[in-house]
């Protein structure tokens, strides 16, 4: 055999070694693989605490990817914190109102149909009316969960919440005053306080408003139960227009030269 033969022979065997040493590396490093994954599996099903702490890891790191891909800091549970419904899973009745008010002041009906069914949800606890709830929350905020008015009542049902702070310490603090079913929630324990202290709805809304010591509340009482009454209707499934039609305007005063002075005055008294 020549060198030249013994060479290329030579080449030949170390091939061979380097590709089943290459093929046994990577057998055993798949084996090792499964052997890895395969003991994680069974470290994280004994050790709960381990597990969660992955999970958690996982998702901080698939935020992180979805912010840099998207530009978008978006949350996983936004869905489940969202106060909104689809109105066609409402009762017809409850269904019936959340139109009818998305349609008079302008608001989507998915938010509204979440605040309707817990108005009803109240109503069972409360012993109020739902309709009168949400004729409050009608006049008092237009459904604008971040209402506030010049003295500091806020959000759906215009809570004075320097006035009932205490209301909110089960719901972590006063900026709870801005979350619509908390709002919804302390605004009826309070409107509900003020019908048992005044001993009755009109009476208890005067309360409600600030007026209860005073001649006038601004119309504010009759605003809500004429509300209250047109909601009531709804839920029966009568039609209610959306706006009320406007008064006849007075009749113009008639004022002429050749009138007599006297006729003048009466024409336009």
């Amino acid at each position: 055999m020549t060198a030249s033969e013994k060479f290329t022979l030579g080449l030949r065997s170390f091939a061979t070694v380097i590709t089943k040493g290459f093929f046994e590396i990577t057998h055993s490093s798949f084996a090792l693989i499964g052997l890895t994954v395969i003991f994680a599996i069974i470290t994280l099903t004994a050790r709960p605490e381990l597990r969660q702490l992955g999970e958690v890891k996982l998702f901080s790191w698939l935020q992180t990817r979805q912010i840099e891909e998207t530009g978008l800091d978006s949350k996983l549970d936004a869905i489940d914190r969202a106060t909104a419904s689809n109105p066609q899973d409402l009762p017809k009745q409850q269904a019936a109102v959340a139109f009818w008010l998305s349609k008079k002041y302008r608001v989507a009906p998915e938010p509204l149909s979440a605040l309707v069914a817990e108005a009803y949800k109240l109503s069972e606890r409360t012993k109020l009316d739902p309709t009168l709830i949400l004729a409050v929350m009608a006049i008092e905020s237009r459904f604008n969960p971040f209402a506030q008015s010049p003295v500091g009542a806020q959000g759906l049902m215009q809570v004075m919440t320097h006035v009932h702070r205490d209301k909110y310490e089960n719901f972590g603090g006063k900026l709870a005053a801005f979350d619509p079913v908390t709002n919804l929630q302390v605004g009826v324990k309070v409107l509900q306080e003020c019908i048992k202290r005044a001993g009755s709805v009109e009476g208890g809304l005067r309360y409600y408003v600030g007026a209860a010591n005073m001649d006038d509340d601004g119309g504010y009482a009759g605003k809500v139960i004429a509300e209250h009454a047109r909601l009531q209707m709804v839920a029966q499934g009568r039609a209610v227009p959306i706006f009320q039609p406007r008064a006849a305007p007075p009749p113009a005063r008639i004022i002429s030269e050749d009138m007599p002075e006297t006729v003048a005055v009466l024409l336009n008294s």
